[in-house]
């Protein structure tokens, strides 16, 4: 069993969640922010999800004020954000950290698995994993990369049984 199915998380409402419980599918692992540039991918990691949901596919943002303080607010004002201005209705987990000794888990994991160009710390929001049914991390996204160009991949990982 992947290494990333040990880990689990906390949900936008305050739940845990275990990521065993996405095992089989095929995962976008996205760390967000509400007052970005790059805000905007929202609604495009949103169209991934309704186009290839039904086919095992998943969504799963993690918002992060790590990268000029542009996600500041709450949990709950975060996921009513994302709902109102996006339609979010992929799996939204609460706040963490995805570098530095307060980094969660599960973002310590994914660097090591795909570092970055330089080195493995993520740069900015909207840095994107994508991951295959088996647990295993297939390719990394910069935050420049839009949502929509991710979908041949991830048409690719579907495929594979």
């Amino acid at each position: 069993m992947s290494p990333l199915y040990q880990f689990s998380a906390t949900t936008i409402d305050g739940n845990q969640k275990h990521l065993s419980d996405y095992q089989d599918q095929v995962l976008l692992i996205v760390n967000t922010a509400s007052k970005c540039g790059f805000t905007p991918q929202f609604a495009g990691l949103e169209d991934l999800y309704q186009r290839y949901n039904d086919q095992g596919f998943m969504v799963i943002g993690f918002p992060c004020n790590q990268f000029g303080g542009q996600d500041p607010e709450g949990n709950a004002q975060i996921g009513e954000f994302c709902q109102k201005n996006y339609g979010v209705s992929f799996d939204m987990m609460a706040k963490v950290d995805v570098n530095g000794k307060n980094a969660d888990p599960i973002f310590t994991w994914l660097k090591g698995e795909q570092g970055g160009m330089i080195n493995d710390a993520i740069k900015w929001n909207f840095t994107k994993f994508l991951i295959s049914r088996d647990g295993n991390v297939i390719k990394r996204y910069a935050s420049t990369v839009k949502p929509e160009a991710i979908a041949a991949d991830i048409e690719k990982a579907l495929a594979q049984n």
